[in-house]
């Protein structure tokens, strides 16, 4: 895995929970509460709305958090990230990829 994939896992994990937070029928507590609130169509794409907003800013918060860029929980700092094999996970720009993912494909 790479700095770009990295980034991209995280923008799927995004997704991933947007979709099932989302669903008709969500197995989440998250997607149980929306549901249980009956929302009518209008309300439904603003709840969607909210969500991706939601996730996006707390999976771009902690991508820019480990590259240094931003803090996280007041403190701010670069992460060595390195997978099974000691591959370094950060070795390009987080910051970046996070922005293309996050901001510009939205």
């Amino acid at each position: 895995m790479n700095t770009e994939e990295l980034v991209k896992a995280f923008y799927t994990e995004k997704q991933d929970f947007l979709k099932e937070y989302l669903s008709e029928n969500p197995e989440t507590e998250v997607g149980q509460l929306i549901k249980s609130l009956n929302l009518t169509k209008e309300q439904s794409v603003i709840m969607g709305k909210v969500m991706n907003s939601t996730l996006t800013d707390v999976f771009y918060s902690i991508l820019l958090g480990l590259e240094g860029s931003a803090s996280i929980g007041g403190i701010q700092e670069r992460y060595d990230l390195k997978d099974a094999n000691g591959n370094k996970l950060n070795d390009g720009d987080i910051g970046g990829y996070a922005y293309e993912y996050f901001q510009e494909s939205e």
